[in-house]
């Protein structure tokens, strides 16, 4: 054992008496009051024992904080599928370290993420939020972003615990997954995330596996907890937690929000009466200390991570930007339509809207609010030189809902007769209070919100307002009332009601210069979920757009007389969000048939995808070149220039694969049918499923050119040291003309797959970089579990018969070099 183990122990062990030690200060209320929220947020302090207030925070690509406003801003990351595509586990570490640093500025030690939820479906709500199809690449990344994460003092809650991977009835969903499916690949990310990370939390999901409450699942836990080794804390997804005894039972320590849920006086009840043991009500308290210790709230406890040791201070856009164009994914260049060389050109035509509202983040609680955002336009006119002329055009508009109106805007809460009980400042026409309102308001004296500012219109004519939420509204423009009425959501999902909830569109004249006061009054008493407060709505607004056909005609033109036109192609909110599943995998609006124009008219086209998730590209084989942008974050358009000119070269690689029409999917359907989702596929999801399908996907797991070459030289493998099942080498050379990366992907083949086991899975990965016409060598350590499947009849793992091959490649399809592996 080195120095820095005995002494990292020793402070270990330290820690744990510290926690003993207030354990035994508390009684069974003061225990209990642990075990949930004193808020949405927090878990109430108690200076008696020395414990500070605890606070959670959602992620999982900023950090939002206490309170969700845009005038709390938050540096924003790009989408997890985008920070899985880096396949840069450094780079990864390096953004979870941005995430700790981010943390502790706005007084969070806790934060809600990473989601290493599977891709099972591309019509999965939140599948822009997870990281992968592949559980190893998830497993890989999930624990480099834990890593980075705690090693800034800062917890994480692996999320979300077990097999959510869709949106549609989440609440009540029973997701029926054999247990062999349940091992290989949706345990698979937890386990090696234990292993490799030591999460400090877990989060419990929604949703119910073979006809057991997550929250309530003991099996489960057991697993997590006795055979990985998972020594945190689980906490419920919000409002998840059900019932008193069973999740107690359970081991589910911390049921959010507070302060009434299923634990509080009903937990106490229940240990008085014998239905939930003293201990176990003391075993989740202690979790709760530990993890407080861990992060530096237990007086007398040292933190996990002292203040000298945090990592050094980041600056946040820089590594925005950096793993924006880290992630980007070139999948399609044909005649080397890119780099864009910016002195052979003359004109570039950019279109689309969202080249000048850029996408930067899905749509739900992974929604942070940046301080600033650099949107395509912006970035590309800031990159170009002087005597390239740029032109814009919006070519179609895609969007279901419009944006918020331009603030600031003043809120006003009311109580009784109109009485004002405060007011708040908004950066937009957002208005959100979750669990929080203003100081002096209290949701039952809470009669109605206004929120009211001066819009100067920049166009003269028909312009557009639409409110977005549930309730009662009256909208006034001018002084006259445009809309007074009720907005009724049908359903039951509390964050469909926040993410998508019913809108109404009002049209108004307005002339351009002249300013007009625009206000909406909410009357409401608080929408509950729980016991706390929620109060949401929107007030939305766009200027007079001409009609679709003539921007097609505008776009089409402005392509047809440049050197170059760049599409930017996008999903919207309405599209990707928590709190529903996609019904299509097409682009909305006219987005198809606009690209299918301008490839026709302009000399070359670049289409950039800016998308969290696989869509369908009808023109794909028509266009010189398609870049996966993601959601890009706040520095999208930055990197994208950097990108599209070479400054950059795309380093990302598909983390899923992209399908080329919908009826191809092997994997489809988010719906249950009776309540139930039955995960007939086994472990046949993603590549694993697309070996067996009868047609090609358009893109495969793992591809993505680039804008040099290489050739693969050489494989050796050798016995595996540390546990390891082997250690494969691999020479490659950049045999092209400008510096790169690349990825070296090595994938595990058992020689006599038969019907059970998949052709081949990824085992490992590694990024090299080389300049023209030298040779790096990567190295990858193989694990001994991608040479395993799970025997449902022994419940143990087993090795795969029949001996396994090592595949080297630039893909899972662009196999280049094959080696025997020996003893396996």
């Amino acid at each position: 054992m080195t120095a820095h183990s005995t002494a990292a122990q020793a402070a270990e062990d330290a820690r744990e008496r510290r926690v003993d030690a207030a354990l035994a200060g508390l009684d069974l209320e003061a225990k209990v009051r642990l075990l949930s929220g004193a808020g949405m947020w927090s878990v109430a302090p108690n200076p008696v024992i020395g414990l500070g207030r605890l606070v959670m925070s959602d992620g999982p690509v900023g950090v939002r904080g206490e309170d969700w406003t845009p005038d709390d801003p938050s540096i924003q990351l790009p989408s997890p599928t985008a920070i899985a595509a880096t396949w840069d586990t450094a780079l990864v570490r390096r953004a979870g370290n941005l995430l700790a640093q981010e943390a502790r500025r706005k007084g969070v030690h806790v934060l809600l993420a990473p989601t290493v939820n599977m891709h099972r479906s591309p019509l999965g709500g939140r599948h822009f939020e997870c990281f992968s199809e592949d559980p190893y690449l998830t497993g890989a990344v999930g624990a480099a972003y834990v890593r980075g994460v705690q090693e800034g003092g800062v917890a994480t809650t692996v999320k979300h615990f077990v097999a959510n991977d869709a949106e549609t009835d989440r609440f009540n969903v029973d997701n029926r997954v054999g247990e062999r499916a349940l091992r290989e690949v949706y345990l698979a990310p937890f386990e090696q995330i234990v292993a490799e990370a030591r999460p400090w939390g877990v989060m419990a999901a929604y949703n119910s596996v073979n006809g057991t409450t997550m929250t309530e699942h003991a099996e489960l836990n057991g697993v997590l907890r006795d055979e990985f080794g998972f020594d945190g804390f689980i906490v419920s997804d919000w409002t998840a937690a059900r019932d008193t005894v069973r999740d107690a039972l359970a081991g589910m320590d911390s049921a959010m929000p507070g302060p009434t849920t299923v634990y509080g006086d009903k937990l106490v009840a229940a240990v008085r009466d014998g239905r939930v043991p003293a201990e176990a009500v003391d075993r989740m308290a202690r979790r709760i200390l530990q993890l407080a210790a861990r992060v530096g709230l237990l007086e007398g406890a040292d933190p996990v991570v002292k203040e000298s040791d945090l990592p050094a201070g980041l600056d946040g856009r820089t590594v925005a930007r950096e793993v924006a164009a880290r992630s980007f994914v070139l999948l399609r260049n044909e005649g080397r339509a890119l780099p864009i060389d910016a002195s052979a050109v003359r004109r570039v035509a950019l279109i689309g809207l969202a080249a000048s509202e850029a996408r930067t983040s899905g749509g739900g609680s992974a929604t942070v609010f940046a301080e600033r955002t650099v949107a395509p336009l912006e970035g590309l006119r800031a990159a170009l030189p002087g005597d390239v002329e740029l032109t814009y055009a919006v070519g179609a508009d895609p969007r279901d809902s419009l944006p918020p109106l331009r603030g600031p805007l003043t809120a006003v809460f009311r109580g009784p007769g109109g009485a004002e009980l405060a007011t708040d400042t908004l950066a937009d026409g957002t208005a959100r209070w979750m669990g929080e309102l203003p100081s002096g308001v209290e949701p039952g004296a809470m009669e109605s919100v206004t929120a009211a500012g001066t819009l100067t219109p920049d166009s003269t004519g028909r312009h557009t307002f639409s409110i977005a939420g549930i309730g009662r509204f009256v909208l006034t423009v001018g002084g006259e009332t445009a809309f007074d009425g009720e907005l009724v959501y049908e359903g039951e999902d509390p964050a469909a009601a926040l993410f998508q909830p019913p809108q109404q569109e009002v049209a108004v004249d307005l002339a351009a210069g002249e300013p007009v006061e625009v206000s909406l009054t909410h009357y409401t008493n608080g929408v509950p979920i729980g016991d706390f407060a929620f109060v949401g709505f929107s007030l939305n607004h766009i200027e007079p757009l001409a009609g679709a056909d003539e921007l097609i005609e505008e776009a089409v033109a402005a392509a047809r007389s440049a050197d170059v036109a760049i599409v930017v192609a996008a999903t919207t909110e309405d599209v990707e969000s928590e709190g529903f599943d996609r019904t299509t995998l097409a682009l909305p609006g006219r987005q198809d048939e606009l690209v299918a124009r301008v490839a026709e008219a302009a000399p070359r086209t670049v289409v950039v995808v800016n998308a969290g998730a696989p869509v369908l590209m009808p023109w794909r084989n028509d266009v010189d070149a398609i870049l996966l942008a993601w959601f890009g974050g706040q520095e999208l358009g930055g990197a994208l220039a950097d990108v599209l000119l070479g400054a950059e070269e795309p380093g990302g690689r598909l983390p899923t694969t992209w399908p080329a029409e919908e009826k191809d999917v092997p994997v489809w359907d988010v719906v249950p049918t009776d309540g139930r989702i039955e995960y007939t596929e086994g472990v046949f999801i993603g590549y694993r499923a697309w070996e067996k399908a009868p047609a090609a996907p358009a893109f495969c797991f793992g591809h993505g050119l680039s804008y040099t070459d290489w050739s693969y030289d050489a494989v050796e493998v050798a016995a595996g040291g540390d546990g390891s099942l082997a250690e494969v080498r691999v020479r490659v050379t950049n045999t092209g003309d400008r510096a790169g990366r690349e990825i070296v992907q090595v994938y595990l083949a058992p020689r006599e797959p038969g019907a059970d086991h998949p052709a081949r899975v990824l085992a490992g990965f590694a990024a090299v970089q080389a300049g023209p016409g030298e040779t790096a060598e990567a190295v990858v350590s193989v694990p001994r579990r991608a040479a395993e499947y799970w025997d449902e009849g022994a419940h143990a793992w087993r090795t795969v018969p029949g001996g396994h091959d090592v595949r080297v490649g630039r893909s899972y399809t662009d196999i280049r070099l094959s080696a025997p592996l020996g003893g396996a």
